[in-house]
């Protein structure tokens, strides 16, 4: 059976396949393992045994978005359930429960100051609809959201996961790269849907919660070139949400040690918290619903550009399950309905997949 991955970058008319060459993808045990390596990259967002950094090679096939069939049936080699690690998935029914029990326990942190910031994630079930195939969710998705980064992947190692997310991670080639601070959600409504929400004003929490992930990034880059320019913040529109954005351009010497980089930069406050290592151990070993390959990354790796994305609005993709996975950064003054609706907002861009 043959994994895959098909994406659609930003405003393009047209999607890119790649298929696994010969075998299973390669498996990495960490992100500098990715130093001079090359082909699509599935990231989780804690990397270990059961749940590798997963690298696709394969030539690139562009496709046309018109064409809707004959990339997932059985026929063409792709996988069906059967050859799907078996990865357990525990508590994700009592979506509101846990979710009150982890933002008191999150908070707490916060008020004793053990971290600036704290991002807390959860799970929610959706069924598949009746007839409905992956390839249909990823066009529909190519179709309603123009601005994000549209990505289908399915491996072994992974299962299947569909993303539309707004946030580089990391884009570039040679010596010029990119890289983003995306913080701070609010959603719009009414007549504001018209618009790109520039008459919106950002509370102090929002703005204090991109400011951290604006630093941070700018603290990972002065580790690899002082040539690097920050603009912003602004608003930005991802779907019926808005974010504020800053945007950070940077020179590389060269691109043999973008692993490091990463290593640097994943995963942001934006997805973690900070301290960024105690955080990151604070979440895995307390959030009741395992993130997997939720706020890790994905992207093609140095196939002529390289385009990595945080896998934000995300589903996982199980049988006629589909697991919805979104979290909010929590600050000291967060209240736990306002993060609830926030997470609440962020699943509606995969709920409309399904529903609308």
């Amino acid at each position: 059976m043959q994994a895959y991955a098909i994406y659609r970058l930003p405003h393009e008319d047209h999607a890119t396949i790649i298929r696994q060459k010969a075998g299973d993808p390669v498996e990495l045990n960490s992100l500098t393992d990715l130093n001079g390596k090359k082909g699509f990259v599935v990231a989780p967002f804690e990397v270990k045994g059961d749940q590798p950094v997963v690298l696709i090679q394969g030539e690139p096939e562009r496709v046309s978005l018109d064409n809707k069939n004959g990339f997932l049936d059985n026929k063409n080699g792709f996988l069906d359930n059967k050859n799907i690690r078996n990865i357990s998935l525990r508590n994700i029914k009592k979506g509101a429960d846990y979710y009150k029990i982890d933002f008191a326990n999150y908070h707490s942190q916060l008020e004793n100051g053990n971290f600036r910031k704290i991002v807390l994630a959860r799970c929610a079930d959706e069924e598949m609809p009746m007839g409905v195939e992956k390839m249909d969710l990823f066009y529909k998705a190519c179709e309603m959201y123009p601005r994000l980064f549209i990505a289908l992947v399915e491996t072994p190692q992974t299962g299947c996961w569909l993303t539309a997310t707004p946030e580089i991670l990391l884009d570039g080639k040679a010596h010029d790269w990119r890289t983003i601070a995306l913080a701070g959600t609010m959603k719009l409504e009414g007549d504001q849907l018209n618009g790109e929400g520039e008459t919106l004003t950002w509370s102090t929490k929002n703005i204090q919660e991109q400011r951290i992930v604006a630093t941070y990034i700018t603290e990972c880059l002065e580790q690899f070139t002082g040539d690097f320019r920050e603009e912003g913040p602004r608003t930005v529109r991802a779907a019926n949400l808005v974010h504020l954005r800053s945007d950070f351009t940077f020179k590389l010497a060269d691109n043999d040690h973008i692993g490091d980089v990463l290593q640097a930069l994943h995963p942001t406050p934006a997805v973690c918290g900070l301290p960024k290592r105690e955080a990151f151990n604070f979440i895995v070993k307390n959030e009741h619903t395992p993130r997997r390959y939720y706020s890790g990354f994905m992207g093609p790796l140095n196939m002529d550009d390289t385009h990595l994305y945080v896998s934000l609005r995300c589903m996982n993709i199980e049988g006629n399950k589909c697991h919805l996975y979104a979290g909010g950064g929590l600050l000291k003054d967060s209240t736990e309905e306002q993060e609830w609706q926030e997470t609440e907002a962020k699943m509606e861009t995969m709920k409309r997949l399904i529903y609308v």
